[in-house]
């Protein structure tokens, strides 16, 4: 029997205990005395959550292929949990050996999206480990991020030893040799960190020194000593085959967000949209062979027991063997009943070649991306597609048996105007009339098409970077703009419309965008009860507003001000690939209301090509 770190009696009193125990099919059993590093993987979220991330279970099933090496994982606590943790002054545990996360060698947090980042400090401190990295002692792990919010660390720089700039698969494991060395050799955590520093990908917030000018703009930033590198480069898979495929997924005890089989089939994107932060750090677009897929797709469907496989990457419609992986996969799934998730289609890609044979498959809603509701938006986003495609794609989707759409649009995007705005809503009654132009005879029901709107964030490393955000009220008086335009329209009825929280996307914006002095908001809005800041019943911008207050940051100054060409950005130091000078050309081209080609079309010289792989090699033969 497994000693579990929580009593009967606390797990029969907390919601869904299956949380916190582990010991599901395919979890790791290692004897901590029979390895030489303890690795805890954590997701800042709830179980659920964390575990339908893709990324940590690649990263899970990596680490422990190592003898050395025990990589156990770790979710954030429910609140109810939380407050047992802290009334009761049991220290957080790891789900698999069920001991004290404090006792690890390494802390290994992602960072997907922003609004964790209270969450972060909810886990250190339940841990029973000190916030800030300068306060930890050689007894404390070694605290290491990486993840799509790694790409700005500096609102988090205080708070990590270590992040990790690039793919996972790259450098963990000479990092953890490294480690090795050093803890045979008895050096102290500062000469390890030092010696770290040399590894591509590798980041030492502590060993850099940021100096500011009298406006609150950076001025420099520079690091303490000769052997730490000025300039920290991204690491990247050059080839995908290479990756070992996951086989021993971690098979959840209870119901996750994304209850599926995720079949990643490429990485990175050769569309260029000039507001996707993924598109630009993910470069170049790199594919998975397809014998290497289908092996994949047995392996997991078997082992798992899915109702449904999805397809992952940024862009599906772009993977050069999809033809032919669609027809293994309605083969494959047939008869076992599982259901084929296609996210991430472009409409303009989406033949009625593909869509027949996809047909027989159950079929759920079709979720497009147009992002603007006007042909001029959409050709400064350098979206790629026009109005013709877009109602083309929609209405072969009709013919093929689909009558629910899902559109997903953006507010407040650069150099938008009213008659954008009601673009979407005009965008939406042509889909409509499109469908019901279909003969009733040969038509599934009503239509159902819901629109969904996000309000822009200006992300790191994308030609947006220098973009301002609207105010709260301005990002509302825009989507009240959408719905009173919708109402409008003759098929209202068959239209709904849902648009994000405006406050906390600028909040999100503030991360995304802020140096290290918003470290100081981040633990002030801790330390106010801020937690779970993605959970809509759970935000409060009282917390914020007051975390404000207190440290005398104005977060107008991060996203309300557009930004001058030659300002030095708190991410400048990373190179992710992309050229600031490919990054400053799209800006201007943008305001041109013009677009770009695509990878495939022309190489542009964004600067992915140093990498030697993927969509770059097939440009240059």
């Amino acid at each position: 029997m497994r000693k579990l770190a929580l009593s009967d009696d606390i797990l029969l009193s907390v919601d869904k205990p299956a949380r916190y125990i582990g010991g599901e099919l395919n979890s790791r059993d290692k004897n901590l005395d029979d390895v030489d590093i303890r690795f805890v993987m954590c997701f800042p979220d709830v179980y659920e959550i964390g575990m339908s991330h893709i990324g940590i279970q690649i990263l899970y099933d990596m680490l422990n292929r190592r003898e050395d090496t025990f990589c156990e994982r770790l979710f954030s606590p429910w609140v109810d949990l939380d407050k047992i943790l802290r009334e009761k002054n049991i220290p957080l545990f790891s789900l698999e050996s069920q001991e004290a996360v404090k006792d690890a060698d390494f802390l290994g947090i992602t960072l997907q999206y922003e609004m964790c980042y209270t969450n972060i400090l909810q886990v250190l401190e339940l841990s029973q480990i000190p916030i800030y990295a300068n306060d930890r002692g050689e007894e404390f792990p070694i605290v290491i991020g990486g993840g799509p919010c790694a790409y700005n660390p500096e609102p988090l720089a205080p708070f990590f030893d270590i992040f990790y700039i690039g793919e996972g698969e790259v450098v963990y494991d000479k990092l953890l040799d490294l480690y090795k060395e050093c803890k045979k050799n008895n050096l102290s955590k500062n000469e390890f960190l030092l010696k770290a520093a040399q590894i591509d990908g590798m980041y030492i917030p502590k060993f850099y020194d940021v100096t500011y000018k009298p406006d609150g703009t950076i001025d420099k930033f520079t690091p303490k000593y000769d052997k730490v590198p000025s300039v920290i480069h991204r690491v990247v898979v050059q080839n995908m085959d290479t990756v070992s495929y996951l086989s021993k997924p971690v098979v959840p005890f209870i119901k996750v967000t994304q209850d599926r089989v995720v079949l990643e089939i490429m990485r990175g994107c050769i569309r260029g949209c000039r507001f996707c932060q993924a598109g630009n750090v993910y470069r170049p677009q790199r594919e998975h062979s397809l014998e290497y897929l289908i092996n994949y797709a047995k392996t997991m469907l078997d082992i798992t027991g899915a109702e449904e496989i999805s397809l992952s990457s940024l862009s599906s419609s772009d993977y050069s063997q999809l033809g032919k992986l669609l027809e293994f996969l309605l083969e494959y799934t047939k008869e076992r009943g599982i259901n084929i998730s296609l996210p991430s289609l472009r409409i303009d890609a989406f033949s009625l070649d593909v869509m027949s044979k996809v047909q027989d498959v159950k079929k759920s809603s079709l979720t497009f991306a147009p992002e603007a509701g006007t042909q001029r938006l959409r050709d400064v986003i350098n979206k790629g597609i026009t109005e013709e495609d877009i109602l083309n794609g929609s209405m072969e989707a009709f013919k093929g048996g689909w009558n629910k759409v899902k559109l997903y649009f953006m507010l407040g995007l650069p150099t938008e105007t009213d008659e954008d705005v009601k673009g979407i809503p005009k965008l939406c009654e042509k889909i409509a009339k499109n469908y019901y132009s279909i003969p009733k005879d040969q038509r599934v029901g009503k239509i159902s098409i819901t629109a969904s709107s996000s309000f822009f964030v200006p992300k790191p490393f994308t030609p947006f970077q220098w973009a301002k955000m609207e105010t709260r009220d301005e990002y509302l008086r825009r989507a009240h703009l959408v719905k009173d335009t919708m109402r409008q329209q003759l098929n209202q009825k068959s239209m709904k419309y849902q648009y994000h929280d405006a406050e906390v996307t600028l909040l999100e914006g503030l991360m995304a965008r802020g140096d290290r002095k918003i470290a100081d908001v981040i633990v002030s809005a801790y330390k106010n009860s801020a937690m779970y800041d993605s959970w809509s019943d759970r935000f409060s911008m009282e917390y914020w507003n007051k975390a404000y207050e207190e440290t005398g940051i104005d977060p107008d100054f991060y996203t309300l001000r557009e930004r001058e060409i030659d300002e030095v950005f708190p991410w400048d130091f990373i190179d992710c690939g992309i050229t600031k000078s490919f990054l400053i050309r799209e800006w201007n081209t943008a305001h041109k209301d013009k677009i770009t080609p695509n990878c495939r079309q022309q190489c542009m010289g964004c600067g992915a090509r140093k990498y030697n792989g993927g969509v770059c090699l097939e440009s240059a033969n």
